[in-house]
């Protein structure tokens, strides 16, 4: 018997080399999504990420105006290879996180692949020109929620900078982001808490109101979609919760860029519906990783990943 699946689509930290690369040359429509991104992003997709054989990384692949659409149409590559086999039928619902709702989005028919592409192609350009030198990032670990929000509060008052939690990724693993002063305070206070502080390799204070103009203009990309009432629910990172009215989801979209992702209360609120096994469709596994984290007790919880066609064969 299939056990009740939701699937999940990773965002930004996810890219990894040649990702995507054996589903484009086994198939030729994915292989036309790559080239329908280049052509809507005006960057060679395919070198930065596909390369030359053994070669390393391209600091390019960090780049989020390459990172959005190239993430995107292998996310979406991989659903398609996927939809049609048994393991994919009826699922409970899809979750993306951040850059991976549009691919959920598009999983669940709310989106064409099209306007999915070009979204994603604007997204990126408009959050790389958004980007500040006194904004950014960094990952908070090994402490729970409120040793976090107290870190950050303190940071923020004595600084006089701003910053918040802009991720909820498990109970012990959250994202700040913010003006630096406040960055580098709050991981001062990390280390004497016993947690850890990495800096983020970002442009930005994303998932916080410093992106709202950004976000504002992107408001009017997402005006410009076709959009229609989802095939199955779709929980969306600004609440946790599941959506299939395409207005709601459009607004909730909207409010992405500068609101906090929710990945926990998503996780929890899958459960909740009835997911009992979480299928992560991108490269790199990260969110089926967290699946435990999220789901700590929950035994009958099990977690895969599908980033090659090995791994879609296998489902």
């Amino acid at each position: 018997m299939m056990l009740p699946t939701a699937f999940l689509f990773p965002g930004q930290g996810s890219q990894e080399l040649n990702m995507g690369r054996d589903v484009a040359e086994a198939q030729a429509s994915a292989m036309d999504l790559w080239i329908l991104a280049e052509k809507h992003s005006g960057l060679k997709l395919r070198e930065i990420y596909w390369g030359a054989e053994g070669a390393a990384p391209a600091p390019e692949m960090s780049d989020t105006r390459a990172l959005q659409p190239a993430l995107t149409v292998v996310n979406v590559s991989l659903w398609l290879a996927l939809k049609d086999k048994p393991a994919a039928q009826n699922p409970v619902a899809a979750a993306g996180h951040s850059l991976g709702e549009f691919a959920a989005l598009t999983a669940a028919g709310v989106l064409g692949v099209e306007d999915a592409v070009k979204a994603v192609c604007e997204r990126g350009k408009l959050m790389a020109n958004a980007g500040k030198e006194g904004h950014g990032m960094a990952a908070v670990l090994k402490l729970p929620l409120e040793a976090v929000e107290q870190a950050v509060d303190k940071a923020a008052k004595q600084s006089g900078a701003f910053l918040r939690i802009a991720n909820h990724n498990s109970p012990a693993q959250f994202v700040i982001s913010g003006e630096k002063p406040a960055l580098e305070l709050a991981a001062t206070l990390v280390k004497e808490a016993k947690g850890r502080a990495v800096p983020l390799a970002v442009s930005g204070a994303f998932h916080s109101p410093l992106m709202s103009e950004p976000a504002n203009a992107f408001a009017k990309v997402l005006e410009d979609l076709r959009w229609q009432r989802a095939a199955f629910p779709v929980c969306m990172n600004v609440t946790g919760q599941p959506e299939s009215d395409p207005g709601i989801l459009k607004t909730l979209l909207a409010a992405q860029m500068t609101s906090s992702v929710l990945w926990t209360t998503t996780m929890q609120s899958l459960y909740a519906m009835g997911a009992r096994r979480f299928v992560e469709v991108g490269p790199k596994g990260v969110l089926a990783k967290l699946v435990g984290q999220n789901l700590e007790g929950k035994d009958d919880a099990i977690a895969q990943g599908a980033g090659n066609m090995d791994a879609l064969m296998a489902l």
